[in-house]
């Protein structure tokens, strides 16, 4: 077949692009579209450049600032031309899935969530672009609303969504009324290798945005004077956190995935406070043999053995139920009572199951049989 792959935009290499990369490898002689690409060399990382951008690669600032042409961006996305592919695959959490199709086409979108920036990350979003007060924030309130009605309404466009977590396919019935199978992300198991040693400092890691919470751990380990964090990104809220900081906390900023691999398999455990969809990154700490401490909503209770489950004899981490300071205390005394209860290769066994060839083999037999479904219909 004649395939396309559409992404919202690459402008960095996070877990949406590590999909990507997967779904080139199994499909190397599809086109890829994208809104914008400005993903650095370096951090391409096998994803090669695009066939072809939307007219907002070409727009003042849209390197750095391209999140500002969210209202162009359904515009922008119909404007790409697959006519000429017989099978759309879209890799969303944006606009991507609201491609044009023509009649006899099969697009199977594999959905990271539905837009947040028009759904329950609005606020943040317009706070972000200085546009949550005044007669622009009445504006801006005005343009999103009109983009989620676009993005529900595009939803039709899509003929058989994947959603990345159990927790995303809810979220997809919500806001579209569509169901979606399920196909976990791809996680690099095999480079984020087991290491049984581990020593007594815990580790956060992640973007320093609003609703990752990485102030909220180190408020945490402030109430925890006898526990050492560190903690790994950059971001807005780097300087916020490194004001919170007491002395057993060390910021540690930017660090090359390298370094981070290496504080990950060492640390005794991972912290992670985020309601996230799927997190790749708890399952890479897994891999490491690292056990989780994580708030228990999200993509997190997919991936996470809880100790508190009397089922089960080998868990890989423990579950917060509040994004509170007093929760997560209450989590890691938790963790330190039953420390020894946390094996390293339980915890890497745990993670092997989200492995890069599962998801090409699962993702490889549903395109199958949708495609060829599509095709036996039309004949």
């Amino acid at each position: 077949m004649n395939i396309s792959i559409v992404h919202d935009w690459l402008t960095s290499y996070a877990g949406s692009e590590q999909v990507l990369k997967q779904l080139l490898l199994l499909f190397p002689s599809a086109d890829l579209f994208t809104l914008v690409d400005f993903l650095p060399l370096a951090a391409r990382q096998g994803i090669r450049t695009s066939t072809a951008t939307s007219f907002i690669q070409h727009l003042p600032f849209a390197r750095t600032r391209y999140r500002n042409y969210l209202p162009l961006m359904p515009f922008a996305i119909e404007r790409l031309d697959l006519s000429s592919y017989d099978l759309i695959l879209s890799s969303s959490h944006a606009v991507a899935k609201g491609v044009l199709k023509r009649p006899g086409q099969v697009h199977i979108c594999y959905c990271h969530t539905p837009m947040r920036y028009a759904w329950d990350l609005k606020d943040q979003y317009l706070a972000e672009a200085g546009l949550d007060h005044g007669l622009k924030g009445i504006a801006a309130r005005y343009v999103l609303e009109r983009i989620r009605r676009w993005d529900r309404q595009t939803s039709s466009r899509v003929d058989h969504f994947i959603a990345n977590s159990q927790y995303i396919a809810d979220r997809i019935m919500r806001s579209y009324g569509r169901t979606a199978d399920v196909i976990y992300p791809p996680v690099d198991v095999d480079t984020f290798t087991l290491v049984e040693r581990k020593e007594d400092y815990f580790l956060a890691a992640s973007r320093m945005v609003p609703y990752k919470k990485i102030p909220l751990i180190v408020k945490a380990f402030s109430a925890l004077p006898d526990e050492r964090l560190k903690v790994v990104g950059d971001g807005p809220d780097l300087e916020k956190v490194r004001a919170l900081a007491g002395a057993n906390v060390e910021v540690l900023g930017y660090r090359t995935g390298e370094e981070l691999r290496d504080l990950m398999q060492r640390a005794q455990a991972f912290v992670f406070a985020a309601e996230e969809d799927f997190g790749i990154i708890t399952v890479e700490a897994q891999a490491c043999g690292t056990p989780v401490i994580a708030y228990g909503r999200g993509g997190a209770t997919e991936t996470v053995i809880p100790l508190d489950n009397t089922s089960n004899d080998a868990p890989t981490g423990v579950f917060f139920q509040e994004q509170t300071v007093d929760s997560l205390v209450r989590a890691i005394q938790i963790f330190k009572k039953n420390r020894n209860r946390f094996m390293p290769r339980t915890i890497r066994k745990n993670a092997e199951r989200f492995n890069t060839l599962r998801f090409r083999n699962e993702l490889n037999a549903f395109t199958l049989a949708k495609a060829s479904g599509n095709q036996t219909k039309h004949e």
